[in-house]
Parts: structure tokens; sequence; C-alpha cells
């Protein structure tokens, strides 16, 4: 039987050592307080399940020996981080807890934390432009990962996404929300003139299932996916990406900050939209189900046993913890 927590664990260890030796090396000396403050959110843990993802997707893909790519694996985990930070700024969406530690911008202060998620996110794309010693993928390829992580994490991806969540949020006075009112069930009543449940899905889509989805296909490319198998590892990331943000949703209403890491119930205290707000919680844990199940069937009719550790971080999305 696959062990996904080993998996998890060693490929884990893998993307900490290469962050580690990386920011040892490259990172500025000066100002210090700048290298401390990008170093303490990129090391402060986390599943580091996007650059996991990718590894994974290059070895279902036929790739060989994936710490090969640990470069551009990592080049993810940079951009994921730079999105926390700014997340948690106060002007977004103002949390003063992350991965079990306090905030970036409660320890070095807001122009810092700004400057430490703008210098990973460029870092990030620095490290997507130089050919890995012992790997060396041909230009042309190279140059699609960086397109394809450039747009699924920007204009049209995740920033995309995170834009209408803060337009969408009560707390901030956007002109765009979608929910009001409350239900039996928990859930809110919808605005269907404003898009409610269409605005939900774009938001979930776009601010985390984008990302992810670069993961799963840059692994693919650097493999030398066929047609095929890109399009699987597509719909794959596409549909695991949104499940996992409707887990993510799931555990801020069930869910325990020390557990989790952050603080839990902060999406009702900020009125934010999510599927328990709209839908209700067991709705919410039905329509993760129904995407993990499209994200499988998407691996079924294009890998095989290769796949698995994809399969076993599908199925752990709906069931974590954290």
């Amino acid at each position: 039987m696959f062990d996904l927590k080993e998996y998890l664990a060693a490929k884990g260890r893998l993307v900490d050592a290469w962050l580690r030796e990386y920011f040892a090396k490259n990172s500025p000396v000066k100002p210090r307080l700048f290298k401390e403050a990008m170093e303490y959110s990129i090391n402060a843990g986390g599943k580091r399940l996007r650059p996991v993802l990718a590894l994974a997707s290059f070895e279902a893909s036929g790739g060989e020996k994936s710490e090969t790519i640990l470069r551009y694996a990592c080049a993810l985990e940079l951009i994921h981080t730079y999105s926390l930070i700014h997340d948690d700024l106060p002007a977004m969406d103002d949390d003063d807890l992350r991965r079990g530690k306090p905030t970036n911008h409660k320890v070095y202060g807001e122009a810092m934390a700004i400057l430490a998620g703008d210098g990973l996110l460029t870092e990030a794309f620095h490290m997507l432009s130089v050919q890995e010693k012992g790997f060396f993928p041909r230009a042309d390829v190279l140059l699609d990962v960086i397109r394809d992580v450039a747009r699924r994490a920007g204009l049209y991806g995740m920033v995309a996404g995170q834009a209408q969540d803060i337009l969408s949020d009560e707390s901030h006075g956007g002109s765009d929300q979608g929910h009001q009112g409350g239900r039996s069930d928990g859930s809110r009543a919808v605005d269907d003139s404003a898009g409610g449940q269409e605005m939900l899905e774009f938001i979930h889509m776009h601010k985390t299932a984008q990302l992810i989805t670069a993961s799963t296909r840059m692994g693919g490319m650097l493999a030398g996916a066929d047609p095929a198998g890109l399009e699987a590892l597509t719909v794959y990331g596409e549909a695991a990406g949104l499940a996992f943000q409707v887990a993510d949703d799931i555990l801020d209403v069930k869910g325990e900050t020390a557990l989790m890491g952050k603080t839990a119930g902060s999406d009702e205290r900020k009125s934010k939209l999510t599927y328990p707000s709209v839908y209700g919680v067991e709705a919410a844990r039905q329509k993760a189900s129904d995407m993990v199940k499209k994200a499988l069937a998407a691996l079924d009719g294009a890998f095989g046993a290769g796949a698995e550790p994809l399969r076993a971080i599908a199925r752990y999305i709906i069931e974590r913890k954290s």
C-alpha cells in the first residue's frame, strides 16, 4: 500500500533542504532585516504541496530523478509564500497567525512584509529562468513553463482570484458582494443577480486552483508529457485545487486553530464568500468530494501506477485536518 505520509515527508525534506541551501547562497546580506523577513516566511514550514505536486507529476509523466527539478518546483513555493505574506496584510485579510507563527507583518512591519513578498515573487522567476545543474530542459520548454506559471499566478489566475475575493468581502466595502442573510443550514442566501455562486467558483478556481494547476502542469511539461497527459494533469490540478480550497473553507468552520496553524473562524467574522457560507457545510463537503472524484478520473484515463502519489494526494485533500 502506498504510504502518502512518508512520501510527503520525504519530498518535503527535499524541498526544505533545497530552499535552505538556496537562500544561504543567494539571498541578500544587506539589508539584513529584508533577508530575515523573507526567510522567516519561507522557512516557516507548511505542506509544501505545490512543489510536491510538481515532483509527483514529473514522476507520473515518466520523469526520472525528480530531485533534478527541485529548482523549478521550489519556485512555486516562493510564489505561494509571497501570496500568503500579502494575503495576511491589514489591507487584505488582516490575519495575525500563519503556519502557527505570527504573520510576517506582525514581526517585521507592513512595509518590510510587502517587500519580502515582492522579493520572493521576483526571485521565483529568476529561479525558473536558470537551467539546473544536471537537468537541462530545452529553452522552448522552459519558456513554456515560465509562461504557464506567470499566467496562472498572475492577472489570469491567483491575483485575479484574490482581487475578486477582496471585492466580495463585506468587511472591505466591496461593491461585488454576492451573499447576504442566513439560513438554518448555516449557509447564506445568494444574490443571484450579483452572480454569487459563479463569483464564488471564480474566486476559488483562480485564487487557489490555478497555482496548483501550474504545479501539476510544470511536472508534466518538464518530463515531456504528451498532450493527453498534460490535459489530464490540467483537469486534475483544477479539480484537486478547487477541492483543496473548499476543504480549507470547511476547516475554517470546523477546524482547530492549533492544528491548522491559522485562526479558525476568520472567514465568518469577515463575512467572506465561501462554500460553507453559500451552500452549508455538508453540501460543501459533497462538492469537494465530487471534485476529488473528477481529479481521480482524469488520472485514470491517462496514467498508470506511476500516478499513485497524485491519487493519494487528491484523497488526502478532503481528509486532512490542517
